[in-house]
C-alpha cells in the first residue's frame, strides 16, 4: 500500500483527538492561555456543558495582527525556547487552538495594549478567515461554539451536558484555587452564577482561596504544610484526618503551579494517611511542589495531567515525610465536623418532634425561640427553679429535688467539681478539660475553661493502645517468622521484577523475598504479626498495588490493620463503668499522644462544644 501525506486538516483533528478529550480540555487550554498572558480578571461562560459554547474573556497582554494570524497555525507559540528542559508557562503545546479549530467553530478577537485597535479571526472545521478589524478593549475574548461539530463520531460519545457541565467546574476549580491573585466570574445557561475574588492582597491568602473551593470548614480543620527537601518544596493545606471525603475529588496537587493527577503522588497521599484512615476515605487538601523545571517531565501527556519526576523517590519522600510531620505535630486536634454536626441537631423542629412523640406535630406547628430582652426577669417564670435554701452541709447550699427531675437515670458516674476530692478543677485548664460524668459507660463528658468535651473512652483507649504498639515495633523492629520450606510462588516476568525492586524495603518489614527463575519468587520469610499467610496471593496483590501506584504499602498496611485489630480488643471497652481517676487519666493520655484526636479508622474520638456555642443554643447570646 502507497503511503501518502495526510492534509492538514486531517493532521489538525488527528490532533485535537490528544488535545482535545471533551469540552473540559478546550477551557483548561485557554484558561492556561489567559493566565499565561498575565490576566488579572478571567470570565468563562459556558452553554450545553461547553458542546454548545465556551467563551474566555481575560484582560491579559492581548495579540497584535500577525501574532493573531500565527496563533492558530499548529507548532507556533510565544511560550517555548529552544530548551524544552525549561518550560516556565503553564500552556505550552502549539497545537491547542489550531486543534480546536479544525473540529469547532472557533473566533478569536484580540487587542494589544499599544495596539490602536483590536483584530478579530475565525476558524471553522479548518478552513480560516482574514484577520479583520474588531472594536474591543484590552485582552483576548475567545468563544469556541458546535464543538466537535467536524467529527460527528466523537460527538457522540460524549456524556450528558450536566456530566460536561462537572467536568468543567472541576478544571475551573482547579485552576481558581492556585491563583489567588486573579479575578474569576463563572457563568452560562448549564451552571450558576459564581464569582471568586482576588484575595491575594490578604493575610493568608492560598487559605482563604481554599475555604472559597474547599468550603467554610477547611480552614479551621487544615493543617499548614511547608517542607523542603534537596531543593524540592512542598508547601500548602492538608486536612486532619478526621476531615475526610469517600472520593479523591477535594485533593488538589500542583506541580510549578500546574494542576495535575499523579497516580506517584497520589499513592505518596495514600501512604502518608495509611495510619489514619480506611481506605475508603480519603483526605481534603492543596499542596504544591516546587522544582526545578528540569527535573519534571510536564509534557509526559497531552492533557497535561500526569508528570516524570527524574528522581520520584525523593519527591514521594518529601510528600509523605511533610504530611506525616503535619498529622503528628497537630497531636490530639480533632476536626470540628463533629461538633457543628451537634450543634446543627438542636435544630426546634427536632426537638418538638423528639418531645411530644410525632413528626408531624414538628412539622406543622415547630417552636418559635426568640432572644430574651437583657432586663428579663427569670424569677417570674412558671418553670424556674426551686430557690436553694439554707443547708446545715459543708458548702452553705444544698439544691433540694425538684419535681420532674426526680426519676432522671443518674449517670455512669458522677465527678461534679463540688464533690471533686482529687482536685481536678486545675485540670480544666488543660486541652481537654477535667472529667465530670460518664454517660451510657461508654463516653466521658469533660469540663474545659470554656466549653465541654465528650470523649468516646473506647476509640480514644484504641488510637493509645495502637500507638505504644507502633512505638514498640519501630523500636525492636517487626519479626518475620521463616517458613521450614519456601514457598515457591510463579508469577509473570514483570510482575517479578517489580516485587524484587521493592525486596529491600519488603524485608524491612518482615517479607524476605528472593528471585527463583525468571518466572517465580520464592518466599522465604513472612511477618509473625500476619500469622498464616497466603503468599501466592499476597505476592499478587502486591505486584497489581506496585504497578497502580509505584509503591509496596500492602504488607504495611496488613500489619497496621492486625495490629490495630490487637488495639482494639486490648482497649477499654464499651460498657465498661470507668473510676474518676481513669478517667482523667485517659485525658492526660490523649494530650500526651499524637494523633490521639482520631481512632484508627479516621472517626474523631471526642467532640468539643464550645460555651460560646451552647450559649447561643439557649439564646443567651
Amino acid at each position: 500500500m502507497a503511503i501518502r501525506r495526510l492534509t492538514d486538516n486531517i493532521v489538525n483533528q488527528i490532533a485535537a483527538g490528544e488535545v482535545v478529550e471533551r469540552p473540559a480540555s478546550v477551557v483548561r487550554e485557554l484558561l492556561d492561555n489567559a493566565i499565561d498572558a498575565g490576566a488579572t480578571r478571567i470570565s468563562i461562560v459556558t452553554a450545553g456543558g461547553g458542546k454548545n459554547l465556551i467563551r474566555i474573556t481575560d484582560n491579559g497582554s492581548g495579540m497584535g495582527k500577525e501574532d493573531l494570524a500565527r496563533s492558530i497555525e499548529r507548532h507556533c507559540t510565544s511560550k517555548l525556547t529552544d530548551d524544552l528542559n525549561n518550560i516556565q508557562s503553564l500552556g505550552f503545546r502549539g497545537e491547542a487552538l489550531p486543534s480546536i479549530g479544525s473540529i469547532a467553530r472557533l473566533t478569536i478577537r484580540t487587542r494589544a495594549k499599544d495596539e490602536p485597535n483590536g483584530w478579530e479571526i475565525k476558524v471553522e472545521g479548518g478552513k480560516i478567515s482574514e484577520v479583520r478589524p474588531a472594536a474591543l478593549n484590552k485582552g483576548t475574548v475567545v468563544e469556541v461554539a458546535e464543538l466537535f461539530y467536524a467529527t460527528p463520531a466523537r460527538l457522540k460519545f460524549l456524556k450528558t451536558g450536566r456530566a460536561e457541565a462537572n467536568a468543567i467546574s472541576d478544571i475551573i476549580k482547579r485552576t481558581v484555587l492556585a491563583h489567588p491573585e486573579i479575578h474569576f466570574s463563572v457563568g452560562g445557561d448549564d451552571r450558576q452564577a459564581a464569582e471568586y475574588g482576588i484575595v491575594s492582597g490578604s493575610e493568608n491568602a492560598l487559605l482563604r482561596r481554599c475555604e472559597q473551593i474547599l468550603g467554610k470548614d477547611f480552614p479551621e480543620n487544615a493543617l499548614e504544610i511547608d517542607a523542603e527537601r534537596e531543593g524540592v518544596r512542598l508547601t500548602g493545606y492538608a486536612s486532619l484526618p478526621t476531615f475526610n471525603r469517600g472520593n479523591a475529588l477535594h485533593q488538589f496537587v500542583y506541580v510549578n503551579g500546574r494542576p495535575v493527577r499523579d497516580k506517584q503522588l497520589t499513592g505518596a497521599i495514600r501512604g502518608a494517611y495509611m495510619d489514619f484512615l480506611s481506605r475508603n476515605r480519603h483526605p481534603v487538601l492543596a499542596l504544591f511542589l516546587t522544582i526545578d523545571p528540569s527535573q519534571v517531565d510536564v509534557n509526559v501527556h497531552p492533557a497535561k495531567a500526569e508528570v516524570r519526576f527524574r528522581d520520584a523517590g525523593l519527591v514521594r519522600g518529601l510528600f509523605v515525610g511533610a504530611l506525616r510531620q503535619a498529622i503528628v505535630g497537630a497531636g490530639h486536634r480533632s476536626s470540628s465536623e463533629g461538633a457543628d454536626s451537634m450543634l446543627n441537631a438542636f435544630q426546634p423542629g427536632d426537638l418538638a418532634a423528639r418531645a411530644t412523640g410525632s413528626a408531624e406535630f414538628a412539622r406543622q406547628s415547630p417552636p418559635q425561640f426568640s432572644a430574651h430582652p437583657r432586663n428579663h426577669d427569670w424569677t417570674t417564670s412558671p418553670n424556674r427553679p426551686v430557690t436553694p435554701e439554707p443547708s446545715r452541709q459543708a458548702g452553705g447550699f444544698a439544691e433540694q429535688p425538684q419535681a420532674g427531675f426526680e426519676h432522671i437515670a443518674q449517670p455512669s458516674a458522677d465527678i461534679r467539681a463540688e464533690h471533686d476530692t482529687n482536685n481536678t478543677v486545675e485540670d480544666q485548664g488543660l486541652p481537654l478539660g477535667a472529667a465530670r460524668a460518664q454517660l451510657h459507660a461508654n463516653y466521658i463528658v469533660a469540663q474545659t475553661d470554656d466549653g465541654l468535651v465528650i470523649v468516646d473512652q473506647h476509640a480514644a483507649h484504641e488510637r493509645l493502645v495502637y500507638e505504644r504498639m507502633k512505638a514498640q515495633m519501630a523500636e525492636s523492629g517487626i519479626a518475620a517468622q521463616m517458613l521450614l520450606i519456601p514457598e515457591i510462588v510463579e508469577m509473570g516476568e514483570q510482575e517479578v521484577n517489580r516485587l524484587l525492586e521493592h525486596k529491600d524495603g519488603l524485608a524491612k518489614l518482615g517479607l524476605v523475598i528472593e528471585g527463583f527463575g525468571p518466572g517465580a519468587i520464592a518466599v522465604r520469610e513472612t511477618p509473625s504479626l500476619l500469622g498464616e499467610v497466603n503468599c501466592e496471593h499476597l505476592l499478587r496483590d502486591l505486584a497489581d498495588e506496585i504497578a497502580e501506584w509505584g509503591t509496596a504499602s500492602l504488607v504495611a498496611e496488613k500489619i497496621d490493620h492486625v495490629a490495630a485489630t490487637m488495639s482494639c480488643h486490648g482497649s477499654v471497652r464499651s460498657g465498661r463503668r470507668l473510676l474518676p481517676q481513669e478517667m482523667n487519666q485517659l485525658l492526660r493520655d490523649m494530650e500526651a499522644t499524637p494523633n490521639s484526636g482520631q481512632c484508627n479508622h479516621g472517626r474523631p474520638t471526642y467532640v468539643e462544644l464550645k460555651l460560646a456555642d451552647i450559649e447561643k443554643l439557649f439564646g443567651r447570646r
